[in-house]
């Protein structure tokens, strides 16, 4: 079914079929949308089920289905209205009754290069609330009191930051920090979904850089809020305190690194440092495992999936150490840690090049050196060896090979 014909479908039940949200957004920034989502004027939800059999309810408190559409599933939803009537995200009253209009239903959306629809059938664009101009000069305003209904909706104006370049209005920021108190008492699930989609974007410090202009950084992400202020030694990091080093570095990673669970680990990598007394600063002596106690922290509110949160260990728990590694025991020890752990050896450079400006030779050849020591096992042990006395001899026979590799290289 096309566009087209799925938009005559709902005209000749008496509706209107639109198409919203980014796909008009990303048509006035000259992209191609991922997505085309519908919304529907003067129909009932009985109505479509009946014209539409196939489609696939997935709204609870209101009308939303998934339907296929130009060989897309897409959702498809009605019109709506919305009035607040509690807290968070469920307190809502919603209307959904076939004389809720357009202009109503954009009313209700967060920002205003979101609050625009487009007349399938006729082409008309409906923007009341100056969604193309603002999408051109590439501006985030909130498109009404609604912005505040869902407290979510300043982390997604921050991402929305993030993923676009634009800039955030004064005002915008104003109706984000409105929203401190209920964002204090958010499911940690949604604080991580916004997470991890603005560590997805191309300049993720643009993100908690909004977060902090709105004033709302320490009650969304407290552990990154809490890094401003900790100065760290010039000759080492002349970028400034660790918030402002933390942010360079998961910019750095996030240019040569597109997984989200990488560039949680470069954030999360200096987290102890938040907690280092003042009298300590400008040294941050054993914030690795301070490191850790925050990142557990962090996990139990955020709700961080097992993956992030083993792969943001690791890097914390060895960071300091691994660039610095001499010994051949220790730089074989070390390269099977990495080998085990959950990360690969080449996101684990990713992050500690960013925050050393440089890697070891034994990180930079480390796969190389890894494929020659994995090649070791018990099963070439001498046969008269049993116990422990074989992996002392795969213990000392990875060392030799790594002597060999180093030495070749040099």
């Amino acid at each position: 079914m096309t566009e087209i014909e799925f938009a005559k479908k709902i005209a000749a039940i008496g509706g209107v079929a639109y198409l919203v949200g980014g796909a008009v957004r990303d048509k006035f920034r000259g992209v191609e949308a991922h997505d085309r989502d519908y919304c529907l004027t003067g129909v009932d939800e009985k109505n479509f089920a009946q014209i539409f059999p196939d489609a696939f309810k997935v709204g609870k408190s209101f009308p939303v289905y998934m339907l296929e559409i130009e060989g897309k599933v897409s959702e498809v939803a009605l019109a709506r209205t919305e009035k607040k009537s509690g807290s968070g995200y469920h307190g809502f009253k919603v209307n959904f009754d076939k004389s809720v209009t357009i202009e109503q239903d954009l009313y209700r959306r967060d920002t205003t290069m979101n609050a625009m629809a487009l007349n399938i059938l006729s082409g008309e664009i409906i923007d009341p609330f100056g969604g193309r101009a603002d999408t051109e000069n590439k501006k985030i305003r909130a498109t009404s009191e609604h912005f505040m209904d869902d407290p979510v909706r300043a982390l997604r104006a921050a991402r929305q930051a993030a993923k676009f370049g634009f800039e955030i209005t004064e005002e915008t920021l104003a109706a984000m920090n409105l929203c401190a108190f209920e964002l204090a008492r958010e499911p940690g699930e949604r604080i991580f979904a916004e997470l991890e989609t603005a560590l997805k974007t191309d300049k993720p410090s643009v993100f908690f850089r909004s977060l902090e202009r709105a004033g709302i950084l320490p009650v969304t992400f407290p552990e990154i809020a809490n890094l401003r202020g900790k100065t760290q030694p010039v000759e080492f990091h002349p970028e400034g305190d660790a918030y402002e080093h933390t942010l360079k570095i998961v910019d750095e990673v996030a240019e040569i690194n597109p997984n989200p669970i990488v560039r949680f680990a470069a954030l999360a990598h200096d987290l102890g440092k938040g907690t280092t007394p003042l009298e300590m600063l400008p040294h941050h002596h054993e914030h690795d495992r301070r490191g850790l106690k925050v990142l557990e922290e962090m996990s139990e509110r955020i709700k961080l999936p097992g993956d992030w949160k083993k792969v943001a260990a690791f890097v914390i728990k060895e960071h300091m150490r691994a660039p610095v590694l001499t010994g051949a025991g220790k730089i074989v020890d070390m390269l099977i840690k990495i080998h085990k752990s959950k990360i690969s050896v080449a996101d684990f450079n990713d992050v500690i090049r960013a925050d050393h400006h440089g890697l070891p030779s034994y990180l930079e050849n480390a796969e190389k050196i890894l494929a020659e020591l994995l090649k070791v096992n018990g099963k070439d042990a001498p046969p008269e060896l049993s116990g422990e006395e074989i992996g002392k001899w795969i213990e000392a026979e990875r060392i030799r090979r790594f002597v060999a590799i180093r030495d070749s290289l040099n």
